[in-house]
C-alpha cells in the first residue's frame, strides 16, 4: 500500500520508542531494530518518479530516454495494523562461512508485551487516543537440538475464553480493558508428555516461537 504522508508524521508511532532503551538480547530489542528507520543512499538510492517526471517531462518520454532519477530517501517498517494474535519468530540460526550455525542463547521475552512503540501512529484498529497495544503470552515453541537434528517442545497455557478477542477476530473491533495477563495455567508438551510447569520456566525457555493475544 502506497500513501503519502505528511512526511513530518509519516515516522510516527504510537508510543515514543526512543524512551525505550531496549536491553541486548531481549524481544524488545529485536523489534527495536527490525523496526528502525534506514537511510538509503548511493546504491541503495530509490527511484522516484516524480523526480524522473520533473527532469524529463511526460510519463511517455521517459522510457525512450531513459533518464532515471534517484534519490536519498528514508525507510522505516511499522505495524499498521495490530494482529488479533501475534507471532514472533526468531532467527535462531546465522551463517558462518559455508554452514548455517544455530544460535543458542537465550532471548528474553515478556508475559505481556506493548507493541505500541512499533506501530505507525495512524494504526488502523487502535482507539484513537490509546498509547499502548498489549498482548499476553500464550505459547511458545522451543528447539532443542542442532540444525541438522533436533527436537520440538511446546509451553501452552489453558486459560478461559477470551470473548473480546472472539470479537476483533471477527468484527475487527476490540472493546478489551484488561491490561494484565490473561490467568491460566501453564503446561510443557513433549510429543505424548505433559505437565505442569510455572511462569518463570516459560519465560527462561529458549523460544523459537512466541505467541501473544491481543489484550488492548
Amino acid at each position: 500500500e502506497v500513501s503519502t504522508d505528511d512526511p513530518e508524521t509519516a515516522f510516527c508511532t504510537l508510543a515514543n520508542r526512543e524512551e525505550l532503551n531496549p536491553e541486548e538480547d531481549s524481544i524488545h530489542h529485536c523489534l527495536y531494530q527490525f523496526t528502525r528507520n534506514e537511510t538509503l543512499t548511493e546504491t541503495n538510492k530509490l527511484l522516484c518518479d516524480v523526480c524522473t517526471q520533473r527532469h524529463c517531462g511526460p510519463k511517455n518520454n521517459i522510457k525512450s530516454e531513459k533518464k532515471y532519477v534517484y534519490t536519498n530517501a528514508k525507510k522505516q517498517m511499522l505495524i499498521s495494523l495490530a494482529p488479533p494474535i501475534l507471532t514472533l519468530h526468531l532467527k535462531r540460526f546465522q551463517q558462518a562461512g559455508f554452514n548455517l550455525r544455530k544460535v543458542n542463547r537465550h532471548i528474553k521475552f515478556p508475559e505481556v508485551i506493548d507493541l505500541a512503540p512499533f506501530c505507525t501512529a495512524k494504526c488502523k484498529n487502535v482507539a484513537e487516543g490509546n498509547t499502548k497495544v498489549l498482548y499476553s503470552l500464550y505459547g511458545v515453541v522451543e528447539h532443542s537440538g542442532t540444525m541438522r537434528s533436533g527436537h520440538y517442545t511446546a509451553y501452552v497455557k489453558m486459560r478461559a475464553m477470551n470473548n473480546h478477542l472472539s470479537d476483533l477476530v471477527l468484527r475487527g473491533q476490540s472493546q478489551a480493558l484488561e491490561t494484565e495477563p490473561v490467568k491460566g495455567q501453564w503446561f510443557h508438551i513433549s510429543d505424548t508428555h505433559v505437565q505442569p510447569v510455572s511462569v518463570s520456566k516459560v519465560l527462561s525457555s529458549q523460544a523459537y516461537l512466541l505467541f501473544y493475544e491481543r489484550l488492548l
